[in-house]
């Protein structure tokens, strides 16, 4: 029964490995080590916990990293001038930006400032676009790692009929056209807040990603027999019986859809560690110079 689950937490780690490997002959054949600079603006729990999780994969995995956290209050002129510092840093091969930013900051000012070939999030619009015509660059992480655990758990998309259950510019959008590419052929359907008859539309799914931030959306009946299910959702649900009076847990009915589905992520560990992973992968391939020259 173990074989349905998609283990993103072991396959991340396998990722993690390589990128070690990857970071260690780099170190010792041309005396780079990658760099990645975190900006943190704010006081969000959340935000402080992903940066402090991502500094702590940079230090397992002998990256150079640099955290700047700045106030809340901070203006957007200083933030872009920081950023330009960080362009400007032959030792910086990635920056990020941790989002959200403080409400009088324009977040897609933020992101256009940041150097196309150190924009490891894959958020700047150059590398929007070329993702969007199929050419080299730096793809967003969060659907990175969901066709990279396609990939290592041997699912043979060709053909399937794929079901994107949300349309954001960091997950619904971007996978919609990642499973479009011609490694993937998948026929994709993306699913949002308008769209008439959810359930009946994803009924005919071979793959649902869901990624629309409502814990338990895709219940049993939306699912047809063997579907291959990615939840991307993580939501806080209350729980007395845990100790911080909440759980995490999912956009699918993990329990309701087990027995149906053909393979599913679970939350937490599924798509989650897939995401810092995919980061310390872009980060690598920026120090080396494989997906732009430096």
């Amino acid at each position: 029964m173990n074989d349905k689950i998609i283990d993103g937490k072991a396959i991340s780690l396998q990722i993690k490995s390589e990128v070690k490997s990857g970071t260690d002959i780099l170190i010792s054949e041309k005396g780079i080590t990658p760099g990645l600079a975190f900006i943190l603006a704010g006081v969000d729990p959340a935000s402080k916990v992903y940066v402090r999780n991502k500094g702590k994969a940079c230090s397992d995995l002998g990256f150079y990293s640099v955290t700047e956290n700045l106030p809340e209050n901070v203006s957007e002129n200083e933030l872009l001038k920081l950023i330009d510092k960080f362009n400007r840093d032959d030792k910086i091969h990635g920056i990020l930006v941790q989002l959200p930013l403080p409400s009088h900051i324009n977040e897609q000012k933020i992101i256009e400032a940041i150097n196309y070939k150190k924009d490891v999030d894959g958020f700047h619009p150059l590398n929007t676009g070329k993702m969007v015509i199929g050419e080299k660059c730096f793809l967003p992480c969060t659907p990175y790692g969901i066709t990279e655990l396609l990939k290592r758990k041997n699912i043979q998309t060709d053909g399937m009929n794929a079901v994107v259950i949300g349309r954001s510019n960091i997950v619904g959008k971007p996978v919609a056209n990642l499973l479009l590419r011609k490694e993937y052929n998948c026929t994709v359907t993306v699913c949002h807040s308008r769209t008439k008859d959810i359930k009946e539309v994803c009924s005919t799914a071979d793959i649902i990603i869901a990624a629309i931030g409502k814990a338990h959306f895709v219940k049993k009946d939306f699912i047809k027999e063997g579907c291959i299910i990615i939840d991307v959702g993580i939501n806080r649900v209350e729980d007395i019986n845990s100790k911080t009076g909440y759980r995490l847990t999912g956009d699918v009915d993990y329990e309701e859809c087990f027995e149906k589905c053909g393979m599913i992520t679970p939350v937490p560990g599924g798509v989650g560690p897939m995401t810092i992973a995919m980061l310390m992968k872009n980060t690598l391939d920026a120090a080396k110079g494989v997906i732009f020259e430096r």
